[in-house]
């Protein structure tokens, strides 16, 4: 399949050399015109039909992106992203994780694969450590971060998660309202597997790593208590631990930040170490396999 890395370094120089009013646009039909289809299929409009209705300027922010109006954040990012050649980083990246499937005979079911790397904002993406992406629709990956000393290394790792979210969705539906725990966590852990593998545990993040053992012995056992649970509303309090569910909305359940991804991880590897079978075959299994065979739960 083909990569097309997006210029995003550049087109953040140009939108540094626009007037602050001018800057909306910008970023709705320049840097968001390649991931138009992505986000028409999550529905989310380049541009609200009301003034300040949701828009893709709107949805960026709750994921996590730097406010375009704040220009000292935004150069001082840039030149730290061109210093270390991010965007040559990504297409490494993005051809070493098609390669490895390949291999296995996996594809992402598209024909290229559109990658975009976008300016965190640190306080946003504190407990992240500065940084996360999006990969559930198979095209798409898209990437932000604010550079700083822990995630650079953890660039590629990162891409390698979103990546699998691509290839794992390529033969599992997602099914937002009807999401279970399970699938949640066998998907999070399937994903964080899978950088592992090509880059290492030591380059896992935050999400996975702040728990200690007896943190994920209580996790196990209050997310084995919901088990029962769909649609990712009911979910989502599960995988990202009271501070962030209190944030939006949903009701805490008593778990630290990042509890269901860590358990999710602890999982699908105790799957896999369990049953001898690699990552690219676990790709494949279905979620319940996985969590009726991983002896965690």
């Amino acid at each position: 399949m083909k990569i097309h890395i997006e210029d995003t370094l550049s087109q953040y120089e140009t939108l540094l050399s626009l007037p602050l009013e001018k800057r909306g646009n910008f970023f709705r039909y320049t840097m968001m015109k390649a991931f138009e289809d992505m986000w028409n299929t999550i529905n989310v409009p380049l541009k609200a039909k009301q003034q300040n209705g949701y828009d893709v300027l709107m949805a960026t922010s709750m994921l996590g992106f730097l406010d375009i109006k704040e220009s000292e954040i935004i150069e001082k990012a840039l030149k730290e992203l061109k210093a270390i050649e991010a965007l040559d980083i990504a297409q490494k990246t993005l051809k070493r994780c098609i390669e490895f499937s390949r291999a296995a005979n996996l594809e992402v079911s598209a024909e290229e694969l559109k990658f975009g790397m976008y300016i965190a904002d640190p306080e946003k993406l504190k407990k992240e450590k500065g940084y996360c992406g999006f990969g559930g629709i198979p095209g798409y990956v898209i990437t932000t971060i604010h550079p700083n000393d822990y995630n650079v290394p953890r660039i590629p790792a990162l891409i390698a998660h979103e990546f699998h979210h691509n290839l794992r969705f390529s033969y599992f539906n997602w099914n937002h309202g009807d999401v279970t725990l399970g699938e949640y966590l066998v998907i999070e852990g399937l994903a964080d597997s899978f950088a592992t593998e090509l880059y290492g545990e030591e380059h896992l993040g935050p999400w996975v790593t702040s728990i200690d053992e007896e943190d994920l012995e209580y996790s196990i056992h209050v997310i084995r208590e919901g088990f029962h649970l769909k649609g990712f509303d009911e979910v989502s309090s599960y995988m990202f631990g009271d501070e962030i569910a209190k944030q939006r909305g949903y009701s805490p359940v008593g778990l630290s930040s990042g509890a269901g991804y860590a358990v999710g991880y602890h999982a699908v590897q105790s799957f896999m170490k369990k049953n001898n079978i690699t990552i690219q075959e676990a790709t494949l299994l279905s979620s319940e396999k996985i969590i009726t065979e991983c002896g965690v739960f």
